[in-house]
């Protein structure tokens, strides 16, 4: 089974790791035709497996889990010490961890999805090989063409290549601020389509059939769409967080370090704003700052808040998730 024998529509529900992307978002897109991904990410083996098991049971339909490659531990610790002490978070919360990357691995190769896929880095070629003999359909999350190569060595099946307009997290196998590294998606598109034959799945900002449309015609086999799904009811997203998206003290977005110490487009909040600083640390700074997040979510501060969004959030709307696919799948 390849990448295209899971499609049944142009339309993918992309993975949002810390709540949104809920088995019943899943369920509600796989229902709609749609191939919706679970995230990993922040998660126990033990609440994966529970969770692919919840959409096994609603239906048979095809879907997706996704995994985060651990990076390395920061190297600069002065300047974590440094920004933990300016937003007042604690030492002893910035620990490494690499999300128990080998136990996920693990719980998935005796129990395989349709689909893995992997963002922050591509597995070794013996971890794809074995997915895949157990019958998974592996994906990497690519930001360049030279990431996407070696993507593609390595034996993916196919490719999401994540343009710099996405919500969330940039996908990049290397937390750095490489210059040339930032890809808008149409431009992303072409350019990997020069050094890979595999099936691209288009990301970023993609928000109407209109855009759909367009990745297809530059090359992409689907659109994956996040932040398009971020509103609707069936979303795991936190409310303060859906309110955001439609509220108009938030006009825009930009990439910041801030909340997690990687690259990540949110909307623009006072925090956001105050700590424009923040050092290539994660996950070190993504544990610290968990407890001023939540805390700042109980009392109703969305400011302090990360409100991950992509660009065009201002065409999120609160319909059910298969309405959502269907205007996304549109002509």
């Amino acid at each position: 089974m390849g990448f295209l024998d899971l499609l049944s529509s142009r339309i993918v529900v992309a993975p949002m790791a810390g709540g949104p992307s809920a088995p019943r978002l899943v369920i509600a897109a796989g229902r709609a035709g749609a191939l919706g991904y679970l995230a990993a990410g922040y998660k126990t083996v033990a609440a994966m497996t529970a969770e692919i098991e919840a959409v096994r049971a609603a239906g048979s339909w095809p879907f997706g889990v996704n995994v985060f490659v651990p990076g390395m531990p920061c190297a600069e610790a002065e300047d974590l010490a440094r920004y933990l002490k300016s937003v007042g978070a604690s030492p002893e919360d910035a620990v490494w961890d690499d999300d128990d990357f080998v136990g996920k691995v693990t719980a998935l190769l005796a129990d395989p999805p349709p689909s893995v896929s992997f963002t922050f880095g591509c597995p070794e070629a013996a971890v794809i090989s074995a997915l895949r003999d157990a019958g998974a359909v592996v994906t990497v999350t690519v930001t360049s063409p030279a990431e996407a190569a070696v993507a593609d060595a390595a034996g993916a099946d196919a490719l999401c290549v994540q343009g710099l307009e996405a919500g969330a997290h940039r996908g990049t196998f290397a937390n750095v601020d490489t210059p040339g590294q930032d890809y808008g998606l149409l431009p992303l598109i072409d350019a990997v389509r020069q050094v890979s034959a595999l099936p691209l799945v288009a990301a970023g900002g993609v928000m109407s059939a209109g855009q759909v449309r367009a990745v297809v015609s530059a090359g992409a086999v689907a659109a994956q769409c996040g932040t398009a799904f971020l509103r609707c009811p069936e979303s795991g997203a936190h409310p303060l967080h859906k309110a955001a998206l439609a509220d108009p003290r938030y006009p825009g977005t930009t990439l910041t370090r801030a909340f997690s110490g990687r690259p990540a487009r949110g909307l623009v909040n006072t925090f956001m704003a105050d700590h424009p600083d923040a050092p290539a640390a994660y996950p070190e700074i993504n544990n610290a700052t968990r407890p001023l997040r939540a805390a700042a979510a109980a009392r109703g501060d969305t400011e302090r808040m990360s409100l991950w969004a992509g660009a065009g959030f201002g065409s999120a709307t609160d319909l059910p998730a298969g309405e959502v696919v269907a205007l996304l799948s549109a002509g």
